[in-house]
């Protein structure tokens, strides 16, 4: 039987997706359902002065109307979330008069019907004492501070090592260069979105629209008072999160308070606008990055100073300096992470956290030294290429760079770019050629399952994991069925429930690498036991087909659980998948107007799970870099500090028609140190340096160097 794992093997669920049989969380059907709508602020900071919810309490089928003049006692304060876990947000669940962001929930409207509370909702009639927001990088200047850990890894907000300042006055060449990136806003298909079912005053059932669905059960217990095993969180389907479905917002625990206060399940979804500001964004940031070299560009000195938003209440760091610090071979490196606190709804995960921005400065900072130094921008990247992290003095655990580079540029036909900038030209179109290195952190947390197997050789295992339409119900039941040795038309993977064996948030690109180990080791852990049970019952005899000692003995099933934890090797190695982006864009001469007409990506990712799922994921991240370099901003009103693009016709994301030959391939990797399955992970990886590709290649074609995102035809005129 040949091994499953590594197949492009058609997605399990797929059909269920496309005939709309996946119940995502909005579609679960619960008897005697009501419905709640969230009234939110039309100011950014301040006081709310008086609530009249009168008339929205006399339309017919309302049955609550919450706020805080009727507060819900919590068992904790929910601004203060746990210090132990670095992804728990500060929620605002309306317990107080105070107003910190647009788009805070203020109420919430309770009724028999969507259309009643919808309505009850545009009734309550909210006044405010407002006051002037701070919303720019510069308006909190002066305020701006270092923070002490910087990212869910724990990493300090800021770096060093060799003597910077003086490498960079040594130098033969030297450039120092600001680079920004906008906020940007998580957009899913699926909006977020709850169910809450009380049994009894103390368990608890949430359909969650969730990356995290262990995450949120302890947050929404501890905030209500309730054991966890108390609290039953279910998530099968999610469409879409990119990060902001890791933490648990407010909505959540409202829905939930809402249900417990008229004692009915509640749905609560939120309305596109509401997704702009409530459930965390890409922060802004404003990048100076300096670097000295020599005259044939190897690097002597690089240095960057990153300035990002935060919020007045909670603390987030968008931390961008990651890439600077040990992407490159440099002796003299220094970064750091500087806050502001605005006036905005708290940042948050948005995927490749800090290494999306980090990698278009850096890129773009790079592709600026090659042409300051008249070399290669590929040749000047192996010029400084890092043979071990010099940030954190480790060795690689694998590293494919080079290969990347090279399979890379032979599939784009790197040799023959035009060594000038608007060099080449076919009637009014500018055409350029960039590159950049992609590079992501191969994370791997705790993780359990269980696999059985039933008298009819049918196995099913459960991991309470997500997917989050990566391919996660795919790649595990590859993984399974090669554990189990039976072909993978046997195996059925369950994941979405906190009843199932424990597992991380899905993010940060973990979830093959955490999730698939333990799912093999329970796999395994189930074939030793069906071979212990075979020779046992028939010591000699032919053990396959496994099941069918099962009935022999007696039982209805085997089941085996196992759990898996990173190992010494996490300490020993520093692990990354890294890449290499190659873009050609057209450019209009007179218009301005940008069309990325091909890329082509190569990646070093640990072993690959499946090759069409892969392919998928990798083509996901480019287009999301694309996006990155030329269409998305969410526009602030500075005055009101109120986001004015909050929806989905004036938040301009690619479609279809604006992206062109997506080239994906990548170098073969078998990363043992990583995961016990060789996996890295590639959820992210393909976003990280593909804007600084493009932004590249816009300078080749035009000569226009910009270093501001997104870059739209005004720049370019």
């Amino acid at each position: 039987m040949p091994d499953a794992v590594g197949q492009p093997l058609d997605r399990v669920d797929g059909r269920l997706k496309v005939t709309g049989q996946a119940v995502y969380t909005a579609d679960w059907d619960i008897p005697g359902l009501t419905y709640a709508v969230l009234v939110t602020s039309t100011i950014a900071t301040g006081r709310i002065t008086s609530i009249d919810t009168l008339a929205a309490s006399r339309v017919p089928g309302v049955l609550a109307i919450l706020s805080h003049k009727n507060p819900i006692k919590l068992a904790r304060d929910p601004m203060k979330p746990d210090a132990s876990e670095h992804i728990d947000r500060a929620l605002q669940l309306l317990q107080d008069d105070r107003v910190y962001y647009s788009n805070q929930p203020v109420a919430l409207a309770v009724a028999e019907t969507f259309e009643a509370a919808t309505e009850a909702a545009g009734r309550i009639v909210v006044r405010y004492e407002a006051k002037k927001p701070a919303i720019t990088l510069d308006a909190g200047l002066s305020k701006s501070y270092v923070p002490e850990k910087a990212g869910g890894a724990g990493d300090p907000g800021q770096s060093k090592r060799g003597d910077p300042e003086q490498a960079l006055a040594d130098a033969p060449v030297r450039m120092e260069e600001i680079y920004s990136t906008p906020f940007s806003t998580h957009s899913p298909m699926e909006p977020h979105a709850t169910i809450a079912v009380w049994s009894g005053p103390d368990k608890l059932t949430l359909y969650d629209a969730s990356q995290g669905i262990f995450g949120a059960r302890k947050r929404v217990a501890g905030l209500l008072g309730l054991h966890p095993e108390n609290v039953r969180v279910i998530c099968p389907f999610v469409g879409g999160g990119f990060g902001s479905k890791g933490p648990t917002w407010s909505h959540t625990v409202l829905c939930a308070m809402a249900a417990r206060h008229v004692n009915r399940p509640v749905k609560l979804v939120l309305r596109r606008p509401q997704m702009f500001g409530m459930v965390g964004c890409r922060s802004e940031t404003r990048q100076t990055i300096s670097m000295g070299a020599g005259n044939d560009g190897k690097l002597t000195a690089l240095t960057n100073e990153t300035l990002s938003h935060t919020s007045t209440f909670d603390e987030f760091t968008e931390t961008a300096t990651m890439p600077t610090r040990m992407l490159y071979s440099v002796p003299n490196n220094s970064t750091v992470q500087r806050l502001i606190r605005s006036d905005i709804g708290t940042p948050s995960f948005t995927r490749a956290p800090g290494e999306a921005p980090g990698t278009f400065a850096l890129e773009v900072a790079l592709d600026e030294l090659a042409w300051k130094t008249g070399v290669d921008p590929l040749e000047l990247r192996l010029k400084n290429y890092a043979e071990r992290d010099e940030n954190a003095n480790l060795p690689w655990s694998t590293k494919s760079l080079r290969e990347c580079y090279q399979k890379g540029a032979e599939r784009f036909g790197w040799a023959k770019r035009a060594p000038k900038p608007r060099a080449t030209r076919e009637g009014n179109t500018l055409i350029g050629w960039g590159m950049a290195t992609s590079l992501y952190p191969a994370k791997r947390s705790p993780a359990s399952a269980v696999a059985r197997m039933d008298v009819n050789g049918n196995v099913f295992v459960e991991a309470g994991s997500q997917d989050l339409g990566g391919g996660t119900y795919t790649i595990m039941t590859q993984i399974a069925a090669d554990a189990v040795g039976v072909p993978v038309s046997r195996v059925k993977f369950k994941l979405g429930d906190t009843r199932y064996p424990e597992t991380p948030v899905s993010g940060g690109s973990q979830t093959a690498a955490t999730t698939g180990s333990a799912v093999y080791l329970a796999g395994a852990a189930l074939r030793e036991k069906l071979l212990k049970l075979a020779a046992e019952s028939a010591p000699g005899e032919d053990p396959e087909p496994l099941h069918r000692f099962i009935s022999r003995s007696g039982r209805q099933f085997v089941e085996a659980t196992a759990s898996a934890k990173p190992g010494d090797d996490a300490k020993q190695f520093s692990s990354y998948s890294f890449g290499a982006q190659f873009a050609e864009v057209h450019v209009d001469a007179d218009l301005g107007q940008v069309r990325v007409v091909r890329m082509t990506g190569v990646f070093g990712p640990g072993k690959i799970l499946n090759a069409k799922t892969a392919r998928s994921q990798f083509i996901g991240g480019m287009v999301w870099g694309i996006s990155l370099a030329l269409y998305e901003h969410t526009t602030y009103d500075e005055a009101l500090g109120r986001i004015v693009n909050n929806n989905l016709a004036e938040y301009h994301v690619p479609t279809n028609p604006d992206i062109g030959e997506l080239d994906v391939s990548w170098v073969e990797e078998d990363d043992r140190h990583v995961s016990l399955i060789g996996a890295k992970g590639i959820g992210e990886i393909g976003i990280t340096g593909s804007a600084a590709a493009v932004a590249n290649a816009i300078f080749h074609a035009t000569g226009k160097r910009i270093r501001d995102l997104p870059i739209t035809p005004d720049k370019l005129l």
